[in-house]
């Protein structure tokens, strides 16, 4: 009778055995699709955005696009403000962050090596291309200033430096002939360079960015300033070597400016570190081409962002995972 109970209790022992290991067969496949494969998150658990000075369009569309991502995926996403194009191109190929805003030219110096750039670099990714920059150049009413020649000899903000206004600030300037031996070189951010000509201690500044430009608009409405235009005859001149510049114009009443006023501008590129995973970059896409209202309520720059565009002029290889996001549309 001992002996039925003990065979008895040993099967009960073995039965519950096999049905602990199928318990924990299981639990460990359930484990193995979460970890990292979750469809609804990201296999990364940072996304740090670099973006430029505090004021810009970069830093107020970006702040938004982080908290989206936050918010969404249950990361840590978050601004970076710096110099902004150069210094954001430099940070990525260093794996110091994931995304930035950049200007397309410094983008495209980056990648095939030229100008600042010692060699090309395979580090970069494009997103999408954006919104186009315009070159805002100021100067007050009493300057004496009024062609973009009558810039000689003067007291120039041209940007912090090495950032993407003083890239191309300089080349439009070499342009049309002046060296920064022509001027004297002020290397001012965009609230730096507005304080400096509220001052009266510069005498214009390339305030380079999507419309309008917080400071210089706060500064319009202290200042009596001018715009100063750039021939479209010239631009397209300079983009015959510089292709990523275009004519465009800044709209009439942007700065209480009663015309429109011709300039050149740069196209916007968001770009990614070349190594981020397929799917984390084309979740990235998506949830950025599914809140652009929001990024828009944020700076109406962003309202000259479209899916419809976000493939042409593009100046980095484009990523996989946004590559993909595209091909589905």
């Amino acid at each position: 009778m001992k002996q039925k109970k003990l065979s008895v209790f040993m099967m009960s022992a073995a039965a519950a055995l096999v049905l602990a290991a199928c318990g924990e067969g299981e639990e460990s496949s359930d484990s193995g699709s979460g970890e990292g494969g979750d469809s609804e998150g990201l296999q990364t658990n940072i996304v740090t955005i670099a973006t430029g000075g505090a004021s810009g369009p970069y830093n107020i569309i970006g702040t938004t696009l982080a908290d989206t991502y936050s918010k969404t995926y249950d990361i840590n996403s978050r601004t970076q403000t710096t110099g902004a194009s150069v210094e954001n191109v430099n940070l990525i190929k260093e794996d110091k962050i994931e995304m930035a805003f950049t200007m397309s030219d410094v983008v495209s110096q980056a990648v095939e090596g030229t100008e600042g750039f010692e060699e090309p670099t395979d580090k970069i990714s494009q997103i999408a291309a954006l919104y186009p920059n315009y070159v805002q150049i100021v100067t007050t009413a009493d300057s004496g200033i009024e062609t973009f020649e009558d810039l000689r000899g003067k007291r120039i903000a041209v940007g912090d430096q090495n950032s993407g206004v003083e890239v191309n600030a300089r080349t439009l300037l070499e342009g049309h002939g002046i060296t920064y031996d022509d001027i004297e070189v002020d290397y001012l951010g965009y609230a730096e360079a507005a304080d400096g000509l509220r001052a009266g201690q510069i005498d214009a500044a390339f305030l380079t960015s999507g419309l309008p430009n917080a400071s210089l608009l706060e500064l319009s409405q202290s200042l009596d300033i001018r715009m100063v235009s750039i021939d479209p005859a010239d631009v397209e001149k300079i983009a015959e070597d510089k292709s990523y510049f275009v004519a465009l114009e800044i709209p009439a009443d942007t700065y209480g400016n009663e015309e429109a006023i011709p300039t050149a501008a740069i196209m916007n590129a968001l770009i990614v570190k070349s190594d981020m995973s397929d799917d984390d970059v084309y979740k990235l896409t998506k949830t950025f081409f599914e809140n652009l209202d929001t990024l828009e309520n944020s700076h109406q720059a962003a309202s000259d962002i479209s899916l419809e565009a976000a493939q042409e002029g593009l100046v980095a290889p484009l990523h996989p995972g946004a590559e993909r996001y595209y091909s589905e549309q």
